[in-house]
């Protein structure tokens, strides 16, 4: 199963056992559908490799790094720190919530699943990755949820038959998932990150399913009223599990880029920037898809 793990910049090789879509591993996959849907059209190269290698990778995530929460049975992407061979880690970064919005992109190619279905475009593959894409959409909006502030943590545990720590939920008691998700004290702080709004953004697009919509808003609603500072601006925080959250005097420059520009896109007409027409870097930036 080809994931990727780091690989050295002098040798190429891999280094390293770990195997992840958070931190070090997440572009690469993205960009493996997302070169191919910008030249997938172009007359001047056979880029099909790329979609091989895609539906490979993903192969991989949906039999290695798959899982289900107890008791709710949250769908989420856990780690291999030692390999394939090795345990897994139910570990999952805020950053892999970039995934959803990948894999229902790499589904519908950014049609609208109605008029995918209605073409008759989508194998069983397809629909299998955005049903995933679905269910882990729901899971990144309840690492939100499920804390005191309604902001996620940079990184969530899953509890799984092999992991619990009580003691450690998110601080909104009447989350159905208080018990599911775990968050680690190191691991409490919310740097105002796009991914799960990205996602959020993308799965609306393509489902139209208005839920996407009012996820988005709690999210919104939830950055104004924990991150915006007074004298202009918002800022990190230090835990979201606490009310109020303890503020860290820094703005990432992708709070701007980024997360408020797929806020933006989520909420305005879909006409703008399709994404039948155009591709986002991981970055946010909307690159024109080429036609032959």
């Amino acid at each position: 199963d080809h994931l990727a793990v780091e690989c050295s910049p002098h040798s190429g090789e891999f280094s390293g056992e770990n195997i992840r879509l958070g931190s070090r591993g997440d572009s690469y996959y993205e960009y493996l559908i997302k070169v191919w849907l910008q030249l997938r059209d172009t007359q001047d190269g056979n880029f099909t490799y790329l979609h091989d290698m895609y539906e490979e990778a993903m192969r991989g995530v949906k039999h290695m790094l798959v899982q289900k929460s107890i008791p709710s049975e949250l769908v989420f992407v856990g780690e291999l720190p030692v390999g394939p061979k090795g345990y897994l880690s139910p570990k999952m970064d805020h950053l892999v919530c970039f995934l959803p919005g990948t894999l229902a992109l790499g589904a519908t190619k950014g049609l609208t699943k109605e008029k995918a279905m209605k073409d008759n475009l989508l194998t069983f593959e397809d629909l299998e990755n955005l049903k995933l894409a679905e269910d882990l959409t729901k899971t990144c909006f309840e690492m939100y949820s499920v804390t005191s502030t309604g902001l996620a943590p940079e990184i969530a545990y899953f509890h799984t038959k092999d992991y619990f720590e009580s003691g450690l939920d998110g601080g909104n008691k009447s989350s159905e998932y208080v018990n599911d998700i775990i968050i680690k004290h190191a691991d409490r702080h919310n740097l105002l990150r796009p991914e799960t709004v990205e996602s959020l953004f993308v799965l609306y697009r393509i489902t139209q399913d208005p839920k996407y919509r009012e996820w988005g808003w709690h999210i919104f609603e939830s950055f104004e009223k924990y991150t915006k500072v007074e004298s202009g601006g918002y800022s990190s925080l230090d835990d979201v599990t606490t009310v109020p959250p303890p503020k860290r005097d820094k703005m990432e420059t992708f709070f701007l880029g980024e997360t408020l520009k797929y806020l933006y896109l989520l909420f305005g007409d879909s006409s703008v920037i399709p994404l039948d027409k155009f591709v986002f870097n991981t970055e946010a930036h909307p690159l024109p898809i080429k036609s032959s």
